[in-house]
């Protein structure tokens, strides 16, 4: 907008050195361009749909009594955050490093940070485009968020998951008394990255999946070994391997009679 008064004669709007409006008349070529008045009072044009090559210096000038004044405005051109890159969902074995990048654009240049999705965090880990995890931990796999923020319009964010690999590690394992005749459960739990894979034994003799008397069930994280009616010959020493293509590991239980 450009207040005048009824001393002015002429009247022109320019961009930088350009000349978009004089008077009534269009001298641009852009149809974004348009008059919005021309009275005693107010000569205002106005630009739709804005684009960061708009920005800059506008200059009204006009014509009085012979004398030319002018008066100048600069328009700056926010532009909400956009992520343009993001790095991909990635698998790592535990004690690796991981590079994660995020990069956004905008006007101005938007803050950049980026947080652990983890009940445990707190706060940001990384106030850069950058995350670097060096030896990584299981502790540390989940999702990693980005965030982009100018306050020009709501941050946007993105997120990257990172699984993190590990050998299995049997967490609990109880030996069981059952009186011959019961029912009777023997269960390893091991956590593991790709997930565990269970094998069960008797001293040196492997159990198969079938076998008279005796049910497997292999779960993500436990295997349970289920004997229907205990004989004294299922009495003894077991063992439970979990695998996977990391490592191995087992524990032993027994189970006995009363």
């Amino acid at each position: 907008r450009c207040s005048v008064d009824n001393r002015v004669t002429r009247v022109a709007w320019l961009n930088r050195s350009s000349i978009l409006y004089a008077g009534n008349d269009k001298w641009c070529l852009d149809p974004r361009v348009v008059l919005l008045a021309n009275t005693k009072t107010q000569y205002s044009i106005q630009i739709q749909d804005v684009d960061v090559y708009d920005e800059g210096p506008y200059t009204c000038s006009v014509q009085t009594d012979n004398h030319p004044k002018t008066s100048r405005v600069h328009l700056i051109v926010q532009v909400s955050p956009k992520i343009t890159e993001i790095s991909s969902d990635i698998s790592i074995n535990e004690g690796g490093n991981v590079s994660l990048t995020c990069i956004a654009t905008g006007r101005p240049d938007p803050t950049i940070t980026w947080r652990h999705i983890s009940p445990k965090a707190v706060g940001f880990i990384s106030e850069d485009e950058y995350l670097e995890i060096t030896g990584i931990t299981r502790e540390q796999s989940g999702e990693y968020e980005c965030s982009a923020s100018n306050d020009v319009a709501a941050p946007v964010v993105q997120r990257v998951k990172v699984t993190v690999n590990y050998p299995p590690y049997i967490s609990d394992v109880k030996s069981t008394g059952v009186p011959v005749g019961q029912k009777g459960i023997l269960l390893c739990e091991a956590s593991a990255v790709p997930s565990a894979d269970f094998q069960w034994y008797k001293d040196d003799k492997r159990l198969a999946e079938g076998q008279k008397g005796l049910k497997v069930e292999n779960k993500a994280f436990f295997s349970r070994l289920t004997f229907f009616n205990v004989s004294e010959q299922d009495y003894g020493n077991y063992t439970c391997v979990a695998s996977n293509q990391l490592g191995n590991t087992n524990a032993s239980m027994i189970l006995y009679g009363e």
